[in-house]
């Protein structure tokens, strides 16, 4: 069984105050090196380490003889637009990867297998179009993408071009009709390879993202597995109450938001 090596003190110590930081925690003041480091019960190299993440990140400013403060955090004009309207579903992901790069790991024509030919409704065997990318932003990588196009959505598609545009600006392309998408979120650890390209230690914990996009013939034109740092990817889901007065009230999803931190 294969090992998995744990998130490095000081990693752990940046993902806590980084998440107290974000729900608006330290507005007073922030606490100094020693609290710190009797909180977390670390030394006061892995509490530097830490905040030295902090402030390359612009969450706080540390100064000689002042101590730390809390930055506030900026939010993006894009962000908050998205916040303000429901935003379609190709916009919102496009949207998600601007300012960042993609590099094509693998791009390859195989037979689908059990799991693809199931998720895109294809025959066993069938001609699809598989491919691996990394994406990143200015800290580093974010995601480590693995995808299945049908041969319908995939005419066309070079690794050129993959490395140019979001797949599913792609996709449209070709004339194809993007109108929903059913996926799922949960959680994984970082294997080997995955965390080679992603830059974290094996055994790291990942959001897990599996979607499949549909066209407007309810035709899948893509599986998507991806696996994102939590550091530098967020997912966000708002919901509403639904239902009768005398009947059981349910939530459901009302708009859905991701953004690279």
């Amino acid at each position: 069984m294969q090992q998995f090596m744990p998130l490095p003190k000081y990693h752990q110590v940046y993902l806590v105050l980084k998440e107290r930081l974000l729900e608006g925690h330290y507005d007073e003041a922030f606490p100094g090196e020693v609290d710190l480091t009797d909180e977390f019960s670390v030394s006061r190299v892995t509490i530097r380490k830490a905040l030295g993440n902090l402030a390359s990140e612009g969450l706080i400013e540390r100064t000689a003889g002042r101590g730390t403060r809390r930055v506030e955090a900026k939010t993006s004009a894009s962000y908050q637009g998205a916040q303000t309207h429901r935003p379609h579903l190709l916009d919102n992901l496009v949207a998600m990867s601007q300012g960042t790069t993609v590099k094509v790991l693998e791009y390859e024509r195989i037979p689908a297998t059990d799991s693809v030919a199931s998720a895109l409704q294809i025959k066993n065997g069938a001609d699809v179009l598989r491919i691996v990318r990394v994406r990143s932003n200015k800290e580093g990588p974010v995601s480590y993408i693995v995808a299945w196009l049908p041969v319908l959505s995939s005419l066309g598609l070079t690794k050129q071009k993959l490395a140019r545009k979001p797949i599913l600006n792609l996709i449209e392309e070709t004339g194809i009709q993007i109108t929903n998408a059913v996926q799922n979120v949960s959680a994984r650890q970082a294997d080997s390879v995955v965390a080679r390209h992603l830059g974290v230690p094996v055994g790291s914990a990942l959001l897990a993202v599996n979607r499949i996009v549909f066209d407007s013939k309810d035709r899948p034109v893509q599986w998507l597995q991806g696996l994102y740092r939590p550091d530098r990817y967020q997912y966000e889901m708002k919901l509403s109450r639904s239902g009768e007065a005398d009947a059981a009230k349910i939530w459901i999803s009302k708009e859905l938001t991701t953004r690279i931190q």
